[in-house]
């Protein structure tokens, strides 16, 4: 049996959970929304730099934070924001997008721009950074996933196909990262209260308190947080296969 392994970095001992206290860590989608409160809640909690990644760093407006050009679904400015976050310990793959590709009436084309943003532009941006992560000591990757990982709707299909898919990635990341010693930790929630939600009715998390929540989840070493009921009604859900997660096909009301 192997007996190496990365050498144990100051702020995370071997087998223990990240953190977050004097972490430099990398957020994509850095600009706004759940991404700008995930940039604040690292300040708030310690972390000693923030990468803040943007296609347009010049809209990055968090005070302290670093802004760095990437676009997450260009792999030449992947591994070139790779190359400027070296001393990078927390990675946290936010940035996404939704073309509401309707499962009956979207072109196909918008189903493939969901998946190269939401599951090939993560494990892009995973496996660039892994390395570094490594180098300094493990570390930590957060995916920003959906409760639409495990339930889909006809109107957003596209980007429920994409998230469960980026789903299976990340459980295939925190095992095949899990030698050198990341972990990683997948948040799961609902609606939240920014621009990309703003025509849905309904309730809305506070994307500052997601934000708290998921470091709080990383901190304590969890594989998944779920951040508001509505994803851990679903998650309760999932062992009744269909006629649980999809009452409306018995008559009944939708979860989502």
């Amino acid at each position: 049996m192997a007996t190496g392994g990365p050498p144990c970095h100051p702020l995370r001992g071997r087998g223990a959970p990240m953190k977050v206290e004097g972490s430099v860590a990398f957020v994509t989608g850095a600009n706004r929304g759940l991404g700008e409160q995930f940039v604040k809640a690292l300040f708030e909690a310690g972390a000693a730099k923030v990468y803040a990644g943007a296609r347009d760093p010049a809209k990055v407006t968090a005070p302290g934070a670093v802004p760095v050009a990437v676009d997450i679904t260009d792999h030449d400015s992947v591994r070139a924001a790779a190359e400027v976050a070296q001393d990078v310990t927390l990675l946290i793959n936010n940035a996404g997008s939704t073309t509401r590709a309707g499962i009956l009436t979207a072109e196909l084309e918008s189903f493939r721009l969901e998946f190269e943003t939401h599951v090939i532009g993560t494990l892009a941006m995973s496996r660039a950074f892994a390395p570094a992560l490594g180098r300094n000591g493990g570390g930590a990757i957060v995916n920003v996933l959906s409760v639409l990982s495990w339930l889909s709707i006809p109107v957003s299909a596209g980007y429920a196909a994409a998230k469960a898919a980026e789903w299976s990635v990340t459980n295939a990341l925190r095992v095949a990262l899990a030698e050198q010693g990341t972990q990683v930790t997948a948040l799961h929630v609902s609606y939240l209260a920014t621009e990309m939600a703003a025509s849905v009715q309904g309730p809305k998390a506070d994307p500052a308190e997601v934000a708290r929540a998921t470091l709080d989840g990383v901190a304590s070493g969890q594989h998944e947080v779920l951040a508001d009921e509505v994803s851990k009604q679903v998650r309760a859900a999932l062992p009744g296969g269909p006629d649980a997660l999809y009452p409306q096909l018995r008559g009944g009301t939708t979860l989502v």
